[in-house]
């Protein structure tokens, strides 16, 4: 399928992202407990981007004025199988590795996870949205996944979040990259690749697809 296609089937979808590190099965929606930003702004910058869905050029991160927030945003960030695609086509990913500087005196964490995108899958295809969140040099790392069946022609939304008590911060006086890792797969399953297309997106008409990740705040201790 041509992008010109794409864009098409896809629309005016936009996608947003609240970011997660430590999201439990269980957990319930996030806190309502307030955001406090740090009074002095925070600086992100990208070490490195790879990956399919995120070709040279085509994600870009800006912080928000109030510190609060940060988006990442796409520009081609699309897995489809069948007419049109190619072999490696029906899996794409993006590996984003984020130096954040932190004002001093605060740590930060990522809260919740909000995923929106298009998908078009003919009967007996399948895909799955899948995201993971980890600090250099932590020992774990926590992903989650959202699959979806054909026949479908919609939008999609997958979420995740945790509660305040059970957030991974970042540690404390030290600089640690923020890796966040998501992926995007479709497989044609009892499906005809050879007559049907199938695809999922976090893509839009309009070429751009945002992601923002809403940060908590604390102070460290003294």
């Amino acid at each position: 399928m041509s992008r010109a296609a794409r864009a098409t089937a896809v629309g005016g979808t936009t996608a947003a992202l609240l970011a997660a590190t430590a999201l439990s099965p269980g957990a319930s929606a996030a806190t309502t407990r307030a955001i406090v930003a740090p009074p002095d702004k925070i600086v992100i910058e990208v070490a490195t981007v790879n990956g399919s869905g995120c070709p040279l050029g085509t994600a870009a991160v800006a912080v928000a004025p109030d510190n609060t927030a940060f988006t990442v945003t796409y520009s081609d960030y699309l897995a489809q199988v069948g007419v049109g695609a190619e072999p490696t086509d029906f899996r794409k990913n993006c590996q984003l590795n984020l130096v954040v500087h932190v004002p001093q005196g605060f740590t930060y964490a990522v809260a919740s996870a909000d995923y929106r995108g298009y998908a078009s899958l003919a009967a007996g295809a399948s895909a799955v949205q899948k995201a993971s969140y980890y600090f250099q040099g932590s020992p774990s790392t926590v992903a989650r996944s959202h699959p979806y069946k054909g026949p479908y022609a919609d939008n999609w939304q997958a979420t995740d979040s945790t509660d305040w008590a059970q957030l991974v911060w970042a540690p404390c006086g030290e600089k640690r990259n923020f890796n966040i890792n998501t992926e995007l797969r479709v497989s044609a399953g009892t499906s005809d690749p050879t007559k049907t297309n199938s695809f999922i997106a976090m893509d839009s008409t309009d070429g751009d697809i945002k992601t923002v990740y809403h940060l908590a705040w604390k102070e460290c201790p003294r």
